[in-house]
């Protein structure tokens, strides 16, 4: 994680080329912009987030009201080019008509999901339609290739991008881009921090194969549990991100409560909020990065479970699901181990991973999670999480390559450490 003054680069996978060895890639990098960029990026945010707003309620006035499925190209060029040209939007020429674009075309294509998912034409879930921005929000403007160029300054870690009616804004260039970007978003945080994410296609990683294959198992005492077909195995602490600054929060937000609407004090208690949270995230994004690249760098095939992020998120456990970071962990996996020519294998969300036996294979019913060691009929003394990672690598698939590597390596990974406390089943029946 880097600290206020250092540059955040993230890399994330966005998708595939049809070139086969090519792919495209988002780098994201710390901006300082000066004081009259930061005031011409403030106005081409609020361009963007009028055009936007007005492209959402066109849409929501002709299908609500009226009951009228509009056409959105007839209402992008409404809201864009035809709005220039009105008293009420002129101001909109002042900025450059790329990120109006960009953000008119994001709102079509979210009611394009949207019309489509009520009409039965798309796959998935149901979507619900574009929501109206809002200005306390994350404010972000996408510029193409026709309006922006970027240079580096010579062996210099600074990079500047130049950005139409704005101008070369410069940017922490802690790693180099490996070609020409393609687009670029410039976001600032509600933190008061700036960035831009580059999109660039880079060659596709070959690394050398790799004969272990894991399971995973995700929990809240420990973020995540790992049984490798190697005879390796071990946790991954939960380091509670947004838990260890829950005071310092929470008196954040009292401070931001008592300041009144409107006022510069509030805005300075919102920023020492939005600080707060924006630490917690790179610390939890830091570590979730460090994890998923560690699994796909030691093998071929990771097998996790298919858990319901979003419901899960509705229990009692809720926020410390959400602090963990579940789904952002295996969004990480999938994205990384496309990268890199590995495989993620998901098994069946209702596959009861604790409660069956590696061994024998008997289900012994569900267990309350104050049993983490338990003994089966079989006479196998289990580590409940290091058996579900056991189970989970089975159910995926894998039990060749378990079972090439030793007869015993099973044993090994699923039973319990002499040396580890916990309660055994056979106590907690016999106290019940």
């Amino acid at each position: 994680m880097a600290d206020g003054n250092l540059s955040v680069v993230a890399v994330t996978l966005v998708g595939s080329h049809a070139r086969r060895g090519e792919m495209k890639k988002r780098f994201s990098y710390r901006a300082y912009p000066d004081a009259d960029q930061r005031a011409m990026l403030a106005k081409t945010f609020g361009c963007a987030r009028v055009v936007y707003n007005d492209f959402v309620a066109y849409c929501r006035d002709s299908y609500e009201k009226r009951g009228v499925i509009p056409d959105l190209n007839e209402v992008k060029s409404i809201v864009t080019a035809q709005a220039k040209r009105t008293p009420e939007r002129q101001w909109l020429a002042e900025v450059s008509s790329v990120p109006l674009q960009e953000a008119a075309r994001d709102a079509q294509s979210g009611y394009r999901a949207f019309f489509m998912s009520i009409a039965g034409t798309r796959r998935g879930p149901r979507v619900n339609p574009p929501r109206m921005k809002r200005k306390s929000g994350r404010q972000v403007a996408t510029f193409t290739t026709r309006a922006f160029t970027v240079r580096a300054d010579g062996c210099s870690r600074w990079g500047f991008v130049r950005l139409a009616k704005i101008g070369e804004v410069k940017f922490r260039l802690s790693r180099p881009l490996p070609s020409c970007p393609s687009t670029v978003k410039v976001i600032c945080e509600p933190s008061g921090e700036y960035r831009v994410s580059f999109v660039v296609e880079v060659e596709a990683a070959c690394p050398a194969a790799v004969e272990s294959v894991a399971g995973v198992d995700l929990g809240l005492a420990h973020l995540a549990i790992v049984a490798g077909s190697s005879g390796e195995r071990y946790r991954v602490p939960n380091q509670r991100n947004l838990r260890s600054v829950e005071h310092k929060l929470a008196k954040a937000q009292r401070r931001l409560s008592r300041k009144e609407k409107g006022g510069r004090n509030r805005d300075k208690a919102r920023i020492g909020v939005a600080r707060l949270h924006a630490r917690v995230a790179r610390s939890r994004k830091d570590q979730l990065h460090n994890v998923a690249r560690r699994l796909v760098d030691e093998n071929q095939v990771i097998a996790v479970e298919n858990l319901d992020v979003v419901a899960l998120g509705k229990t009692r456990f809720a926020k410390s699901i959400a602090d963990a970071g579940w789904g952002i962990l295996l969004g990480l996996l999938r994205s990384k181990a496309r990268e890199s020519g590995r495989e993620v294998v998901v098994i069946d969300r209702w596959f009861p991973s604790t409660q069956m036996c590696s061994q024998c294979g008997r289900v012994d019913g569900p267990k309350p999670l104050r049993i983490r060691i338990w003994k089966c009929e079989c006479g196998a003394v289990l580590d409940r999480d290091y058996n579900a990672a056991v189970n989970i690598m089975l159910a995926a698939g894998l039990a060749e390559s378990l079972n090439a590597h030793g007869g015993v390596v099973r044993r090994v990974l699923a039973l319990a450490d002499p040396s580890e406390l916990g309660t055994h089943l056979a106590d907690a029946r016999a106290s019940a």
